[in-house]
């Protein structure tokens, strides 16, 4: 009898299930990073620049890592092309007609090592070497316009999600600048079509069975940012799928236009249904207010607060610990970078060298015993020699350290 690779993933799932190899899966220890009380996670954009990009790949960088609880979203959608057989469906040939579409699993947003939304086009970053006697921290009285001496690139302090982090030597904020697309072709609106429906008739058994491998190497899903928002029909799909995942909100990014309050509305609404949050992720638009429309209009919205790009926020009308401190019962997860202000460069840094005030934050969580998850954004430039799975492990021992 010959076996599909559907059929072997299932047959290894359940060994999983029944308990063979739990205690070290992928040939390491399971994974612990709850620390005193706070967790600790991670999202799966931080693992960009690692050579394979499937949700079984995550899972041991995860697990290498030390990282048990965890935000997912690329992954998902290679999954789901995997596990629903994308190569022989409708929707592949469709897109295949309009031209390759999206290619055999890849989905998601984010290629090996690209930057979501990023500006393109700028020369080299200034390098900000890490000396002895550097000034760091939080606040931070170093001259505007230079960090550490090193002046500011032309591009820092520009508004827009990509321009101080993708000219200071990060990956650049998600949903930055760059030029629109035009029209699709007549090709493209029926591949995108046929996808649609072939994704919404997707059981969830397959989502559910991710869950199980996630799980059974110790390691959570607290949200997901796959989301299909278009119409009724995706926001249903969206949240089933964060369900079986086990997940307690969605993260995506703030709704902008004409709209955004109905919008903020139908959202907000549409996780109350399903008895779930809809977290919405800031980047260098964060402020003391920009939520404030969101959480007034639905108590099913949340906050998914990106606290080192609210370092490095133009307007921000505050600091990420007045924001932590005053929204945090509305926090659903928050995600941990180092950056600098915009008037020292907007950089992205490894920890410890900037001006986020990550221990202060953590240390405060703690404090209050506050639950909501910590997520480590691993977005400065990986020193050669390493990679992102060593350097999120470095980022989880700064968090230690910050606890003990």
């Amino acid at each position: 009898m010959l076996y599909t690779r559907r059929d072997v993933g299932r047959f290894a799932l359940a060994a999983g299930a029944a308990g063979l190899g739990s205690s070290k899966m992928f040939g390491a220890a399971r994974p612990d990073s709850k620390i005193k009380g706070v967790q600790i996670g991670a999202i799966t954009y931080s693992y960009r620049s690692m050579p394979d990009q499937t949700a079984e790949a995550h899972l041991q960088y995860f697990v290498d890592s030390g990282i048990s609880a965890v935000e997912m979203e690329t992954p998902l959608g290679n999954w789901t092309r995997e596990k629903g057989n994308w190569s022989s469906s409708p929707a592949a040939a469709a897109a295949a007609a309009a031209g390759g579409g999206r290619g055999g699993g890849g989905g998601g947003r984010a290629g090996s090592g690209a930057a979501r939304g990023g500006g393109g086009g700028r020369g080299p970053a200034p390098t900000y070497p890490v000396v002895a006697g550097m000034k760091v921290g939080f606040p931070n009285d170093q001259p505007a316009g230079q960090w550490n001496g090193v002046s500011c690139p032309v591009a820092a302090g520009r508004a827009g999600g990509a321009a101080g982090a993708g000219a200071a030597g990060g990956s650049g904020a998600r949903g930055g600048g760059g030029g629109g697309r035009g029209p699709q072709t007549p090709e493209q609106v029926a591949a995108a079509d046929a996808e649609r429906k072939w994704r919404l008739a997707l059981p969830m058994s397959i989502f559910k069975d991710l869950r199980t491998l996630y799980n059974n190497a110790g390691v959570s899903i607290y949200a997901v940012k796959e989301v299909h928002q278009a119409t009724d029909e995706d926001l249903d799909y969206t949240f089933n799928v964060a369900k079986a995942l086990g997940a307690t909100h969605v993260t995506l990014e703030l709704p902008t236009g004409p709209d955004t309050d109905k919008e903020f509305k139908r959202l907000g609404d549409w996780a109350l249904k399903y008895k779930m949050l809809a977290a919405y992720h800031t980047h260098q638009q964060g402020s003391m207010t920009a939520l404030d429309t969101a959480f007034e209009v639905s108590k099913g919205n949340a906050a998914n607060v990106d606290l080192g790009h609210f370092m490095a926020a133009t307007n921000p009308g505050g600091t990420p610990l007045d924001f932590l401190n005053k929204f945090h019962a509305r926090i659903a997860s928050f995600h941990l970078k180092e950056r600098t202000s915009v008037a020292h460069c907007a950089l992205n840094l490894p920890w410890g060298t900037g001006e986020t005030p990550i221990a202060q934050i953590l240390q405060t969580v703690q404090k209050n015993k506050w639950t909501m998850p910590a997520t480590i954004e691993m977005e400065y430039n990986i020193p050669e020699g390493s990679d992102a799975v060593k350097e999120v492990a470095k980022c989880l021992e700064f968090c230690r350290k910050a606890l003990a």
